[in-house]
């Protein structure tokens, strides 16, 4: 039976993509700092579709943990056949009225850690020339954004980085997807202190809606996910836009 790692699987999209894998009957490891979110979950999943599930504990900003991460899995001879590069998290204001080190750690963990993540797996994955990637980005990473300055520049890596990995690993059996969703009823919109955006007034997406349309997509190897038209069209428009200047001057308005 396959093997499927995710993290942040303690709620949100994450969480739903343990369900959908479970659904699919595959083997879970769950990853997330909350251990009795976590515990929950893996009960429940246990229960309700008879697979075996895995929880580590751990906080992937930490520049130890993905190493860390790697060789518990490795000691315990589990093979990952399907990585789900989820966790993640964003900070609404601007640059110079935020916190450093919240920026640093954002940076850890939405770039470094699904990296290292990424090179530590994959090459399990191509000794055996078998193996998915999924990497969740987001549609921040189409365009620069005034007032979420940092978490859009680790989006927009996370989409470059995935796209060129895709590309060069077409003539394997490997497959490297993004996954692009916009605003989200997730629990990102009251870490990153954003309730009060335009972003989240209106064409706002369900958790289990962009999980369902993503792993879709990502079983028929596409490079790029984009769950709804919303999204799909503000995508576009971002990269026709004629001026970087008139992009950044939509996006403040958007994120305001």
């Amino acid at each position: 039976m396959n093997t499927v790692l995710i993290t942040g699987a303690s709620g949100g999209i994450g969480k739903e993509f343990a369900y959908i894998f479970a659904k699919e009957k595959y083997n879970l490891i769950l990853v997330a700092r909350s251990k009795d979110k976590l515990d929950s979950l893996a009960k429940e999943l246990k229960e309700k579709y008879k697979t075996e599930v895995n929880v580590f504990v751990s906080d992937l900003s930490n520049p130890e943990s993905p190493q860390k991460l790697y060789e518990q899995i490795k000691n315990e001879n589990i093979t990952i056949n399907v990585l789900i590069n989820n966790a993640g998290f964003g900070d609404y204001g601007k640059f110079i009225d935020g916190d450093l080190q919240k920026y640093l750690w954002m940076i850890n963990l939405n770039i470094t850690a699904l990296t290292e993540l990424t090179g530590l797996f994959i090459k399990d994955m191509i000794q055996r020339n078998e193996g998915r990637i999924l990497n969740v980005a987001s549609t921040a990473a189409f365009q620069p954004m005034p007032n979420f300055a940092v978490y859009a520049a680790t989006k927009s890596y996370v989409l470059n980085f995935t796209e060129a990995l895709h590309y060069e690993l077409r003539n394997t059996g490997i497959i490297v997807s993004a996954l692009c969703p916009g605003p989200t009823t997730t629990g990102f919109k009251d870490a990153a202190n954003i309730e009060d955006s335009k972003l989240f007034k209106s064409g706002v997406m369900d958790a289990k809606t962009v999980a369902a349309i993503g792993f879709k997509q990502f079983m028929k190897n596409k490079m790029t996910i984009i769950p709804g038209v919303r999204n799909k069209i503000l995508a576009f428009a971002s990269n026709t836009s004629p001026s970087r200047k008139v992009l950044v001057t939509v996006s403040n308005w958007i994120s305001k």
